[in-house]
């Protein structure tokens, strides 16, 4: 037995992608100084209790990143019904008592007994659908050999826009709900999907949305997504409501300058919760800006930008299409979440609950994203260019 989890190891440590690993680990560990500082305001109890779930989401990240690196991927997908069954149930599991809001007013979370942490579904369906979303153009390209047909791109949108809306209706989650519709985007536009279907699809989303505005047919318990959407163009909007996290978030930012006001010494970050809003989630960013300065902020961009550009190298190098399809769509997941919450901090894009990945409090989310990363390890094992490359000596 232990000459087997050594061998395993041994052969992890040669083949892995340690170098996407030593970057996870990094942003994470980043991350972690950043929570730290955010959870001070807390009763140290419960700040203590915060710390001590995230270093242990790392800690499990790691050995879900070891795991996920030694599996057999097509093998795997070759269950797609088991798959999708469990996207759904998985879902639907937030209608039971399993399910509640967890104070976002969105009913997005599952608690487990004997689990210390909440459980987002979403974090654990967009792997999934990745995978069975690769499948699913990888069948239409092998047997039927026909990628630019209506058919064709109506069965795979059909799939992101069904799943999406299955989970927006279940839990009125409309921020990962989208990661889903943009997630088909990447991997659909790779893949090489016709381009005016793309068109066709903006312009018949763009034409219901304008009907729904002009026809003022916007449900009453969804306008306040919509006053989301106003506060952008008008930032005098609802300072005190609707506006008022991205309000703060920029006075945070601001106040921080070029170096910050000092680790520990945000005049925001170190107020209660009120003066910076989800401080330790959706607006890590700001603590950075505020504490750290501008040069803080562009070390979380640097690092998730390698880690986004080291996913797509090994997907540039994947030995199958299959293979580059789910590195694409892991990208897409980082891609997304990262554009909207910089940009929610930065009062450019709508507040709709998108945390920074690798850097936001979440136990969930940080195991979660590993097991993301540890599947795009397992692609960078299985391709013989990158191990050669690996293997090669510098020149």
């Amino acid at each position: 037995m232990l000459n087997r989890l050594k061998a395993t190891l041994v052969d992890f440590i040669q083949q892995a992608d340690l170098v996407l690993l030593g970057l996870c680990c990094t942003a994470t560990l980043y991350g972690l100084v950043l929570v730290f500082s955010a959870t001070r305001y807390l009763a140290p109890e419960v700040g203590r209790k915060r710390m001590i779930i995230q270093t242990a989401a790392l800690g499990l990240g790691v050995c879900v990143y070891i795991f996920f690196s030694m599996l057999d991927l097509e093998s795997i997908t070759r269950k797609w019904k088991w798959m999708l069954a469990f996207n759904v149930g998985f879902i639907l599991l937030l209608r039971t008592p399993l399910g509640f809001s967890g104070g976002t007013g969105n009913r997005a979370w599952l608690k487990f007994p004997l689990i210390p942490f909440n459980i987002g579904p979403a974090e654990v369906v967009k792997i999934t659908f990745v995978l069975l979303l690769a499948k699913q153009i990888q069948w239409l390209w092998e047997e039927k050999e026909d990628l630019k047909s209506f058919s064709s791109a109506f069965f795979v949108a059909g799939h992101a826009f069904g799943l999406c809306g299955l989970y927006f209706l279940v839990s009125h989650d409309m921020g990962n709900g989208l990661v889903f519709i943009f997630i088909f985007l990447c991997m659909a536009y790779v893949a090489g999907f016709a381009l005016r279907w793309f068109v066709l699809l903006f312009a018949g989303v763009g034409g219901v949305l304008a009907a729904v505005l002009l026809l003022d047919l916007v449900p009453d318990n969804m306008r306040y997504m919509l006053k989301r959407f106003i506060v952008l163009f008008d930032h005098s909007f609802e300072p005190l409501g609707t506006g008022w996290q991205q309000t703060r978030s920029l006075l945070a930012i601001g106040s921080g300058g070029a170096y910050g006001q000092g680790y520990l010494n945000g005049s925001l970050t170190q107020s209660d919760s009120t003066s910076l809003p989800a401080k330790q989630t959706d607006l890590i960013f700001s603590v950075a800006g505020e504490e750290l300065g501008l040069f803080g902020c562009i070390a979380i961009m640097v690092l998730l930008v390698l880690i986004i550009f080291r996913i797509l190298l090994v997907a540039r190098k994947a030995r199958t299409p299959f293979y580059r399809y789910v590195c694409v769509g892991m990208a897409s997941i980082l891609i997304f979440q990262t554009v909207i919450n910089i940009g929610m901090c930065l009062f450019v894009m709508p507040t709709i609950g998108i945390t920074l990945p690798f850097f936001s409090y979440g136990g969930s989310s940080i195991v979660t994203l590993y097991m993301a990363m540890g599947v795009v390890s397992g692609i960078k094992k299985r391709s013989p260019e990158m191990r050669r490359t690996a293997r090669s000596p510098l020149r």
